[in-house]
């Protein structure tokens, strides 16, 4: 995908697509790693955008392991699916994973790396989506998410990371700056306590 063609599709769907750039391999490694992907049985990645993150987790994750991938934007789910043609991405919103995880067979994720524009929604989808988050993580299963640096300067941005993460997570981390990306990123590690 041209970086045009990636910006055509942040303007067109500016709710839910909400990066300035594909996001960089340093950040998708960091994102990854926090992840502690080696050892889980089951992954989930909300936000496939390009197939950045979801090459990288497909690298790291064991070779038994249950992924799949959600995507909202249909443009952006068919180019990560071409990108990753062995990855289950499925074009539908984050907040419906336990459903395609049923569908496969389970009822938990041991680790969940997202991508999602969090600034860009609105207090009762990042409500659902958090929620539905928890609620599909296996007790000591990890909710990795990055945000831009300036993301807790915005209202929804500070609400999100500063509020509900860990209001919702008891054990919330921020890693970073991860400087290779555009811009800079922090990367958030929540673990569901057991």
């Amino acid at each position: 995908m041209s970086w045009l063609t990636f910006m055509r599709e942040v303007i067109r769907e500016n709710k839910t697509t909400g990066a300035i750039a594909p996001s960089s391999r340093e950040l998708a490694e960091a994102i990854t790693r926090m992840a502690g992907l080696k050892g889980a049985k089951v992954i989930v990645e909300y936000g496939a955008g390009e197939g950045v993150f979801t090459r990288q987790i497909m690298k790291e994750m064991d070779p038994d392991a249950h992924f799949i991938s959600m995507e909202i934007n249909p443009h952006l789910a068919a180019v990560a699916q071409k990108r990753c043609p062995k990855a289950v991405i499925i074009n539908d919103s984050a907040e419906n994973a336990i459903v395609h995880l049923r569908k496969a067979g389970f009822d938990h994720c041991d680790a969940i790396v997202s991508g999602l524009p969090w600034t860009r929604f609105n207090d009762a989808l990042q409500d659902r989506i958090l929620e539905a988050a928890y609620d599909v993580l296996a007790p000591g299963g990890r909710f990795v998410t990055f945000a831009y640096a300036m993301s807790p300067l915005v209202p929804s941005g500070r609400r999100f990371f500063t509020g509900k993460l860990p209001s919702r997570f008891q054990n919330v981390r921020r890693i970073g700056p991860v400087w290779k990306n555009v811009p800079p990123c922090f990367v958030y590690l929540c673990t569901k306590t057991p």
